[in-house]
């Protein structure tokens, strides 16, 4: 834009003196910090508090060997804790500053972008429709410019603002609804009305997601079956051997083995680190919990102007009234051309914003001999109203010659026009034959009111009607194949949007919009009970002429259905339909600030292409999140049914894991479930899937059925061995070693065979995955030294296996886990049959 005269704003020198002596834009508070957090969490998890509780025990019975591994054990697992609460933290702050908001200013002369906190004290900040006010300040250059001050004062209608007296200040977290200004900086920081208020946002934490509750529930009943087991088994233990610290110990043991800590871990680590990765692709996540609803979007609903089409407005045809003589792209050299264009430049704002204005001033240029802008002065305005909406701009020059100039919607413009039925009709068809080539058609008429005291409502002002004007906005390139990607994992999509339905529907068949002809428009829509307005969302796909209040409507509507809704937009009318829908999506490049704060994601370059990454991101965190989950119930099973079983039922062997054993499988299954399973890619077939319904949960028992009888298939397996070898004559420590070794290797099986619930695990290794591999190699390779390096083995009580008795392991391991790819067969047999993909 171009920059009012005597406006040069602050110079380098004098910007660096204003932050001196009065500080930037932020509130100075004490941040903790990120390593710090993670420490404390970590020491608080309930596994740790049981490591520490039996590296006590240990030493009380002076049996230090064993206490010092625990001690080296709580390294370990609050190392691993420490690293992937500190990873997931440093993913969330970098999303928290990608999502600080950038603030316009004038310096040196120039417009530059900076960080809302490096604005200073006299600072002049350029404010547009559609954004928030960064800093208190006054008003000393304003174009059609109002502010919805509500935050302060509670009053929610606009208050307009110029550079006259009161009405001149503006503050801190208020909304600009229309127009723009340059103000110049009074407050920053904690001298700013809205900080004295104490309105600060720092303080609101997000409420638990329902998975989230679900995990919590989960863990607590686990918890509480734990500690349970934990008092039956030590009491048995004492009964048994009158020994209080040692029974105490074994109890422990199965405490530790119940209690699944790893599940809130992964979760956490899943959704922050799918955050920071959606956050590389350029799209920024402001509300963690959208992460986990991504994958279950069933619809769609879009704008069209920079979401389907590129928005690069170009004037592309005009039709001059009465000569009825339409005019094409750069045909504009007659008089009656140069005056509807001029007509229409008048009634833009004198600092264009708007694409469809700035093509206006920009073809004015191109003609205009002499240039009229600098001679006149905006002396009175009717902001855009009205339902479809107008705009009326009213100038005048030294000599008094008034210039009153009207656009909006050609429906609007013809309403207030002097024209007769049969001439409104005539244009009426005019107008259908330009929206039928995808234009965005805007009427443009002329005043001749002669009075300097003005009516409240323009629309009551006589007008001449001079003609319209016809921009083009050409569909993006890949549009087609993003709804294609959409239809194919099942989400519908909706177009939603101001223009007319003939612009809509030829722009959505040129994007390829399934069922175009299923229209509905504003006026209509709000007219309907809720019933029919429910029968008729499901049917129409394109909805036009929408206001703010129409489109609410439509979300709630499609949200009352059980759908969830995913919606674009970009413009203060917006807000509340992108607050409403399940995940709210906002313009980077082109939507206002207003937008961007009622939205739950950005799309960093406004390419809708984009939100098929999103989505498929969304659907990979919940399959590898429920697979991660799948993978620690299946694995605890044996465990804790190795420790009780065979104490419960006298066994010869009743104590046959210790601690030791315990926590040792618990540093292993730690960053299988939380690294390994994140790092999984995403299966192929996960975009040609249905979305999953957002109520349903992996932690029902239909859904953790499967693992349920993986476990208990493991532990089948692993009692097998132990009753094996007890029969064979085996001692203590040589059937201890073929169980034990015989959970590690069903641990590395089912490792690979749960990287997938349908695809075999052959064909699961064309997924790279370098940390699977890595974690695999290090299991085998302690294995090996806990069974082969004799001080180790002897510190386990174990003893050395052959050939034969490794083999015996590694074949019931792999037949106690290996039937589930006969499960995934029929799997995938079936999807055939029924024509899935």
């Amino acid at each position: 834009m171009n920059i009012p005269e005597g406006l040069k704003g602050l110079t380098t020198e004098e910007v660096i003196a204003s932050r001196k002596l009065n500080g930037s834009n932020e509130w100075k508070h004490e941040k903790e910090s990120n390593w710090l957090i993670a420490l404390i969490n970590t020491l608080k998890e309930p596994m740790l508090l049981l490591l520490i509780a039996t590296t006590i025990i240990y030493f009380l019975l002076h049996e230090t060997g064993e206490a010092y591994f625990m001690l080296a054990a709580i390294i370990v697992v609050s190392g691993i804790e420490f690293y992937q609460d500190n990873r997931s933290r440093k993913a969330l702050a970098a999303l928290e500053t990608l999502n600080q908001p950038q603030v316009k200013v004038i310096r040196n002369g120039l417009i530059k972008k900076i960080a809302l906190e490096e604005l200073v004290l006299n600072d002049l900040m350029l404010v547009e429709e559609g954004g928030s006010i960064p800093a208190d300040g006054e008003v000393v250059f304003s174009s059609d410019f109002s502010v919805n001050e509500s935050i302060l004062t509670g009053e929610a209608f606009a208050v307009i603002k110029s550079n006259n007296g009161e009405e001149s200040k503006v503050f801190q977290g208020t909304a600009v609804v229309t127009g723009m200004a340059i103000c110049r900086v009074t407050a920053i920081g904690r001298q700013t009305e809205l900080n004295k208020l104490g309105q600060s946002l720092l303080g609101i934490k997000e409420e638990d997601t329902p998975l989230q509750l679900q995990i919590k529930s989960f863990v607590t009943r686990m918890a509480i079956a734990g500690v349970a087991i934990f008092v039956l088994v030590w009491l048995v233990n004492y009964l048994r051997s009158k020994q209080i610290l040692d029974s105490f110990l074994k109890g422990l043991t199965l405490a530790m083995s119940i209690l699944p800590e790893e599940i809130p871990v992964a979760f956490t680590t899943f959704m922050a680190l799918g955050a920071w990765r959606l956050m590389r692709r350029g799209i920024i996540v402001k509300q963690i919990r959208t992460v986990e609803t991504l994958g279950s979007a069933t619809v769609i609903c879009t704008d069209k102007t920079g979401t389907i089409t590129e928005n690069r407005m170009e004037l592309e045809a005009i039709h001059v009234w009465p000569q009825q003589r339409t005019y094409f792209k750069n045909d504009w050299q007659s008089e009656e051309a140069k005056n509807l264009i001029t007509v229409a430049m008048w009634a833009s704002e004198p600092v264009p914003f708007d694409p469809m204005e700035k093509a206006l001033h920009k073809v004015y240029e191109s003609f205009a001999d002499i240039d009229e802008r600098k001679s006149f002065q905006l002396v009175h305005e009717f902001p855009l109203d009205g339902r479809p909406p107008m705009m009326t701009h009213v100038f005048r020059n030294a000599k008094g010659k008034r210039i009153i100039a009207a656009k909006g919607a050609p429906e609007a413009i013809l309403a207030v026009s002097n024209l007769m039925p049969e001439e409104q009709k005539s244009i009426k068809k005019i107008i259908n034959e330009l929206a039928l080539k995808g234009y965005r058609i805007l009427g443009v008429a002329l005043s001749d009111y002669p009075e300097d005291k003005f009516p409240a409502k323009q629309q009551t002002l006589p007008f001449h009607f001079l003609g319209m004007v016809a921009f083009y906005d050409p569909p993006k390139k890949n549009i087609s194949d993003v709804f294609n990607q959409f239809y194919d994992a099942g989400i519908k999509v909706k177009i939603i949007t101001g223009d007319n339905e003939f612009t809509t529907t030829a722009i959505a068949a040129q994007a390829g919009l399934r069922g175009p002809e299923n229209i509905l428009n504003g006026e209509a829509l709000l007219e309907m009970d809720e019933k029919k307005l429910k029968e008729e969302v499901k049917r129409v796909n394109i909805f036009t002429r929408m206001f703010p209040e129409a489109k609410l409507r439509i979300i709630n509507a499609l949200k009352d259905q059980n759908e969830i809704v995913a919606m674009t937009g970009d413009g203060v009318n917006d807000g509340p339909a992108l607050k409403a829908a399940h995940i709210g999506i906002a313009m980077g490049k082109k939507g206002t600030e207003i937008a961007k704060g009622a939205a739950a994601l950005v799309l960093a370059d406004d390419d809708l292409s984009k939100m098929i990454d999103a989505i498929a991101m969304g659907r990979k965190i919940y399959s590898n999140l429920k697979r991660a989950v799948q993978y620690i119930i299946s694995i605890h099973i044996p465990i804790i049914l190795t420790v009780s079983l065979p104490l419960f039922f006298g066994w010869l062997y009743p104590n046959i894991f210790t601690p030791v054993h315990v926590i040792f499988l618990e540093v292993i299954m730690g960053p299988t479930c939380s690294i390994v399973y994140e790092n999984e890619p995403i299966e192929k077939n996960v975009m040609q899937q249905p979305p999953r319904s957002f109520t349903t949960t992996f932690l029902s028992l239909k859904e953790m059925g499967l693992s349920l009888i993986q476990g208990l298939a493991i532990t089948a397996g692993v009692l097998f061995v132990y009753q094996l070898s007890v029969n064979q004559g085996h001692e203590e420590n040589e059937t201890r070693a073929m169980v034990f070794t015989t959970l590690l290797f069903a641990n590395i099986w089912l490792t690979l065979v749960n990287r997938s619930f349908y695809y075999s695990v052959v064909s699961s290794f064309a997924n790279r995955n370098a940390l699977l591999r890595i974690i695999l190699l290090i299991t085998i390779l302690l294995t090996a030294i806990i069974l082969y390096v004799p001080p180790v083995a002897n510190f386990f009580h174990v003893q050395q296996l052959n050939i034969q008795q490794l083999g015996i392991c590694l074949l019931v391991a792999f037949i106690s886990v290996i039937w589930v790819e006969v499960w995934k067969w029929r799997r995938r047999v079936n999807g055939k049959l029924k024509g899935d993909n």
